[in-house]
């Protein structure tokens, strides 16, 4: 999305999320989320043929029918200075699937961090209080102390790396027909297992005083000298 033009706003979540880009303290989780359709083969997919004997065969021809068989949600957490990424598929976008999706970063998969700085886009299911609708009270708060949340601006989701990563995604597996809920979760599965074996990871360069530099549109113009 394009920047806005000073907003006064934008620039300060902005250079909230790049100062976080370039910090080593906590475990840092950009996630992002995605809605899917599920769509079902109505006729038998031919199979490639491979080139041989003079022949130059074909790939994989679904017919151009298909059938919608429901709609899901990717889940796509990357830790992109570990290398890291896990992706799981849902029925349902709720407060309490994304209370769970949380939970499982921060008390399970990085269970030995002290905190874990967590950035996402400002959805109105992202609140503290969506823990309260899925856990006890005394679990929410131990949850919430290791949570550090840092939202990035409206139209600056390209701030987040955790979209990039759900392109890739899309490009390198999901851009066929998949037809139902168990079918997509393993195919989203068996591609973070290979991109976290053979992906390089993140060398996330872009700076706030890049931003500066690159973006003055968005900064507001200021009436005071700079202390």
């Amino acid at each position: 999305m394009t920047p806005p033009e000073a907003d006064e706003e934008f620039v300060a979540c902005m250079e909230e999320v790049l100062e976080v880009y370039h910090r080593p303290r906590n475990p840092v989780v950009a996630m992002e989320e995605q809605p899917v359709q599920l769509l079902k083969h109505v006729r038998p997919v031919i199979p490639a043929i491979p080139a041989r004997n003079g022949h130059t065969g074909h790939p994989e021809r679904p017919d151009y029918e298909y059938e919608r068989n429901g709609t899901a949600c990717v889940f796509m957490k990357v830790a992109p200075f570990l290398n890291w990424r896990q992706v799981s598929v849902r029925k349902h976008r709720t407060k309490q699937d994304w209370a769970e999706e949380i939970e499982q970063v921060v008390m399970h998969d990085f269970k030995d961090a002290e905190k874990v700085t967590i950035i996402l886009d400002n959805l109105n299911v992202h609140t503290k209080g969506a823990f309260y609708t899925r856990f006890g009270p005394v679990y929410c708060r131990e949850i919430l102390r290791r949570c550090e949340f840092i939202d990035t601006p409206i139209h600056g989701s390209w701030l987040n790396i955790a979209e990039s990563e759900l392109s890739v995604l899309t490009r390198q597996c999901t851009n066929a027909r998949i037809g139902t809920l168990e079918q997509y979760r393993r195919a989203v599965e068996a591609w973070a297992t290979y991109r976290n074996v053979h992906s390089k990871g993140v060398d996330w360069q872009f700076t706030t005083e890049d931003a500066r530099i690159k973006l003055t549109s968005v900064y507001p113009k200021f009436q005071f000298n700079e202390k």
